[in-house]
């Protein structure tokens, strides 16, 4: 199923998986490669030494072109380029728009740039930097979302601009497939539905908390770091909801206590971090710090299966999955959907 953002990024289905944080490691990222779609590596949680090793045990287990996603505000972001140019992989993604010289310094490396922005104006702007894709999440996408839904965003965004386009948010099947092509779109990228694979290295009691999951349990609240995220309904959320500042305050030192231990990272240097995911909101010091170490809390749930003490992000559609495919199975199964429904269509003209 060839499109624009196939040819650019070298796979043979228009099917991105994201790069979730703890999830999208190098088991899940190089069994999407091997189906032939597009895996993309969550760096943010990894130290240097981490990334360089998870870039190479992919290319390990692949031949196939994968990507690294990285925070454009992070300290180390340059050095986290480099390695994505020394190791020779395909794309850099971004959950924050990077600058138009971390965008040259990419392309000039040969390296794909794909920004994932949640309104059109973002989407003009990384393009005008020189950006090759992007990839737009309606507001029924897991973690930070918006409050636009993807039928509305997506074709404000193919209208405004003339690079391939990735539709996000609310997609799981290969109907969804036909319908963001039909609005436009080169393709489309999907979380939970690669989190809830057998090839997820999430563990299967958390698993099977997700697929329990109707559409009223997944909901978004602006608890955990005072943006808005969506993810599943869990006591600790309710808890969060209910604290108080001082019990929010205590909550996030213990937790970005833990997070300082795991990634290394200075109180100076999560503080920074969490300054900078406030995009201009006016957070408690509270929020900055549940902000700086969001991490940890999903952590928790993604690596120790501590539903109780994690957070769980997630997509609209956790609510509509009932299975746990490999990820070879759910691409074939995707493309063959979207192929008899396209046949389907023609025959009704």
């Amino acid at each position: 199923m060839e499109t624009a953002f196939t040819r650019l990024v070298g796979v043979r289905h228009p099917i991105v998986q994201t790069g979730m944080g703890w999830v999208a490691g190098p088991r899940l990222v190089s069994a999407t490669a091997n189906a032939g779609a597009l895996g993309i590596l969550a760096s943010a949680t990894m130290t240097l030494g981490q990334l360089r090793d998870a870039v190479r045990e992919v290319k390990s287990r692949t031949d196939a072109p994968f990507g690294v996603n990285l925070r454009a505000d992070a300290a180390d972001a340059g050095d986290r380029v480099r390695v994505i140019v020394d190791e020779g992989v395909r794309v850099a993604s971004f959950a924050l728009a990077p600058s138009a010289a971390l965008i040259g310094e990419l392309k000039a490396a040969g390296v794909v740039v794909i920004p994932s922005v949640g309104a059109r104006r973002h989407a003009e702007k990384v393009a005008a930097w020189g950006a090759d894709a992007v990839i737009v999440q309606g507001g029924e996408g897991g973690g930070h979302t918006g409050d636009v839904a993807t039928t509305v965003l997506l074709p404000q965004v193919v209208d405004a601009v003339d690079i391939p386009v990735v539709a996000a948010g609310g997609f799981f099947d290969g109907r969804g497939l036909v319908a963001a092509l039909a609005y436009g779109a080169a393709g489309v990228a999907m979380g939970t539905r690669f989190l809830l694979t057998s090839d997820s290295t999430v563990p299967e009691a958390v698993k099977a908390r997700y697929l329990a999951a109707t559409v009223k349990d997944v909901t978004v609240t602006r608890a955990v770091d005072g943006l808005p995220h969506r993810m599943l309904r869990t006591d600790l959320v309710t808890t969060l909801e209910n604290s108080g500042r001082a019990r929010a305050l205590w909550h996030a030192v213990h937790r970005a206590a833990g997070f300082r231990r795991l990634s290394g990272l200075t109180w100076r240097a999560m503080a920074r971090d969490g300054l900078a995911m406030r995009h201009g909101k006016d957070l408690s010091w509270s929020q900055v710090l549940l902000a700086a170490n969001t991490p940890m809390l999903l952590r928790s749930a993604m690596v120790d299966g501590r539903t109780d003490l994690g957070v769980m992000a997630s997509g609209q559609v956790a609510g509509v999955i009932d299975d746990l495919p490999s990820c070879a199975e759910l691409v074939t199964r995707i493309v063959k959907e979207a192929e008899e429904v396209l046949e389907a269509l023609r025959d009704l003209g």
